[in-house]
């Protein structure tokens, strides 16, 4: 299998939302992006899938050191091979690649977070430099395209969080800062047990409205001559939001339950913001 084909195979068994916008894009950028996000799934589930921490973090420090390599050269694993071709193209530098899996690491070594501002920190890694590299890829390089896919990475992550609260509890992992949890009064056991309560739904509405307000300033920082270009990233915008929608029309039943999209919708969003421009 070539590297090519191996990064096209992963991206597409994810199933997630990235992968539709994908389709629309040049061959060389879809190729790009593609490469890019197969490093990203490799990476992170290195920490959802390996057990024993000690290996995970071994796992991680080869992906570190293979990340040097193939900025020098020498990369081994198909989906960097598939990636090296285009970082120079899309300005992607071993910084962009190692943030990431900085952030992956932080899953290994801190479970709980303080505050928002320390959220924050981490979705930077995971999300926002991922953002980032997506829109040096989908066009011009400016720093105010990076700072709306900085900000647009962050309410993409914030998405995910309220979506997997149930599952990520269940992991030993609570992203919801402490004290905001403090704040509406749910106890990091009550997520745990998965109780579905009042204080429960004001600390998830709370969150959800932070992201509305994310996905808003997203949208104005983008200057209008690059939103032609950006619409890969205002596609998963669209299916990101309406995720997010649906959750609250559900009165936040994810502590049970995993809400998603289904692929046709997912296509459908995708293609209503390639064809006509909005969401």
């Amino acid at each position: 299998m070539t590297p090519q084909a191996y990064v096209q195979q992963k991206a597409a068994a994810s199933g997630s939302s990235f992968y539709y916008a994908f389709l629309f894009l040049p061959s060389t950028q879809r190729a790009a992006i593609t490469a890019f996000y197969a490093f990203c799934r490799e990476v992170d589930d290195v920490v959802d899938e390996v057990s024993d921490p000690s290996v995970a973090q071994t796992k991680l420090a080869w992906w570190e050191r293979e990340v040097r390599q193939a900025f020098a050269g020498q990369a081994s694993h198909p989906a960097l091979q598939a990636l090296m071709p285009h970082a120079q193209t899309f300005s992607i530098t071993a910084e962009h690649l190692l943030a990431v899996v900085e952030g992956c690491r932080m899953d290994l070594s801190q479970s709980r977070y303080l505050d928002y501002a320390g959220l924050r920190h981490y979705c930077h890694l995971v999300a926002g430099v991922v953002g980032e590299v997506s829109a040096r890829i989908f066009g011009p390089q400016d720093p105010r395209v990076d700072a709306y896919a900085h900000t647009m990475g962050l309410a993409f992550q914030l998405t995910n969080i309220i979506r997997d609260v149930g599952e990520d509890a269940m992991r030993g992992r609570i992203y919801l800062p402490i004290d905001e949890l403090q704040r509406f009064d749910v106890k990091a056991q009550d997520l745990l047990q998965r109780q579905h309560s009042p204080a429960f739904v004001a600390l998830m509405q709370f969150q959800a409205q932070r992201a509305h307000a994310l996905y808003e300033q997203a949208l104005q920082e983008l200057p209008s001559e690059h939103r032609r270009h950006q619409k890969p990233g205002l596609m998963m915008a669209s299916i990101y939001r309406t995720l997010l929608r649906e959750i609250e029309a559900s009165n936040f039943d994810v502590l049970k339950h995993r809400i998603a999209l289904t692929p046709l919708r997912k296509l459908w969003l995708a293609w209503k913001m390639q064809a006509l421009g909005r969401f």
